[in-house]
């Protein structure tokens, strides 16, 4: 009897079968994404959420959305690779994103921790590349990562929740993001803020679907050959995300300050107000043109600065006015760094991390007076630019020309030494000094010594003797 290799046809379906499933399995997680109803025919916006999620970021977002809604896009995707960053910014995409009637898609392409977690969760869907996370969305401070006040996590939480239930997802599992002390059964115990893998967050419903590309999820919803439009940032959107960071509005911050500090130590206007003047217009002029300050703020920080140079230069001693100028010239920079719309400010995470990134600066700010009092004087570098200490005629230095040729020269007082006064020395008039004789005009001398502008002279009679 002959045998074969597969002695039933039966289990050699099953098997081909089986190993055909096993290598369609990313096809299979894109079939599991179930297509939007009724799209337009417009095209697809994708549009790129990377970097630090800040003001810039929010206002190339909403520009998006509002193009797209005017070109009939059929979706948006957001493209998203995000460790987070500001959270009043991130609620400003949020908000955006919940209210544009345009289909929103999140695909996380590796990150999205913490305010990017929240954007995610705004979207309609969320799709996940393979080795993709989310979630980490604990509110923090500054750049040290330590935890903001409680009720900070409590807003963060809020919104977490309120997003979720928005889009029809688990609120539990998007505040876990946030509380480390929430514990949730058979996902994540108390004491650990909560973090999904791709494969934790399609299999608890947080992901619609795992996708490796966006191509693949375009394939997915139906959308393959649809026109795409990739909305990239404006220049100025550009200029905003770089001047934009708590960093270097630091250190801009610092220029203004520092610059205006040292330019009021001396008199006229040289390096340290150009630097200030530089500051100012760096820090003010970008987030201005883009309507991030308004013209109230820029004029409180030129009142404060006057009321500084009235009090030096105008009010003798340092009252009313100096302090004024410095309340001015810190409260105009602290609001210049919250997205404030007329006197209306948003609170929450806003005003929290303006503070941070403020009273990091006004440290600074103290350590860099403390620095330069105590230590750039005594530097070389430092001492190039000011007059020497000591100028003495060992370093080559004199009171003034030292007439050493003049020594042997015979002249006739003008005056009466007594023991300073006037010679004619060949028609010039020298004055001189004595050794401590009275010498009477007329009489001829002879001059003896000269020490820098010392000229001494004695009578002739007493030179010969």
């Amino acid at each position: 009897m002959q045998r074969t290799l597969f002695p039933d046809s039966t289990l050699f379906v099953a098997i081909l079968v089986a190993a055909t499933l096993s290598v369609a399995g990313p096809s299979n997680a894109a079939a599991q994404l179930v297509p939007f109803e009724n799209l337009a025919d417009g095209p697809v916006y994708i549009v790129r959420v990377d970097g630090m999620i800040d003001k810039g970021l929010s206002m190339h977002l909403d520009r998006a959305i509002a193009s797209a809604e005017a070109d009939g896009a059929s979706l948006i995707v957001l493209h998203m690779d995000t460790f987070g960053g500001l959270l009043d910014a991130a609620d400003i995409m949020r908000k955006d994103l919940l209210s544009t009637s345009v289909p929103t898609v999140s695909f996380i392409d590796r990150n999205a921790a913490s305010a990017g977690a929240l954007i995610s969760y705004a979207t309609d869907r969320i799709v996940m590349a393979p080795g993709s996370s989310i979630g980490a969305a604990t509110v923090v401070e500054g750049t040290g990562g330590q935890a903001a006040p409680d009720k900070y996590q409590s807003y963060m939480r809020g919104l977490m929740r309120a997003t979720a239930e928005a889009n029809g997802r688990d609120a539990a599992i998007a505040e876990a993001m946030v509380d480390p002390d929430l514990e949730i059964e058979g996902v994540i115990a108390a004491g650990q803020v909560l973090t999904l893998s791709t494969k934790e967050a399609v299999d608890l419903g947080v992901a619609d679907a795992e996708i490796a590309t966006v191509d693949a999820l375009l394939d997915a919803l139906g959308l393959g050959q649809a026109a795409r439009t990739m909305h990239t940032a404006s220049t100025s959107e550009k200029i905003i995300r770089f001047f934009g960071s708590p960093v270097l509005q630091s250190i801009l911050m610092l220029m203004m300050l520092g610059g205006l500090y040292f330019e009021l130590q001396t008199p006229g206007v040289g390096f340290a107000g150009a630097m200030a003047a530089v500051g100012a217009a760096l820090f003010f002029g970008p987030n201005y043109l883009n309507g991030l300050v308004e013209v109230w703020e820029v004029a409180v920080f030129i009142l404060g600065v006057a009321l500084l140079l009235a009090e030096i230069f105008v009010i003798p001693g340092f009252g009313v006015a100096g302090i004024s100028g410095i309340t001015l010239v810190v409260l105009s920079l602290g609001v210049s760094l919250i997205g404030n719309v007329g006197l209306s400010f948003p609170s929450g995470g806003a005003i929290a991390s303006a503070t941070v990134t403020l009273a990091v600066t006004m440290i600074l700010f103290v350590g860099m007076l403390f620095g330069f009092g105590k230590y750039i004087p005594r530097s070389n570098r430092f001492a190039q630019l000011v007059l020497q200490p000591n100028l003495g005629s060992k370093e080559g230095y004199t009171s003034s020309h030292e007439r050493s040729e003049l020594v042997g020269v015979r002249g006739t007082a003008i005056t009466p030494l007594r023991p300073s006064g006037a010679v004619d020395v060949n028609g010039d008039r020298i004055d001189v000094v004595t050794a401590g004789d009275w010498i009477a005009a007329g009489t001829e001398v002879e001059i003896v010594r000269v020490q820098g502008s010392r000229v001494e002279v004695r009578t002739i009679r007493e030179v010969t003797s």
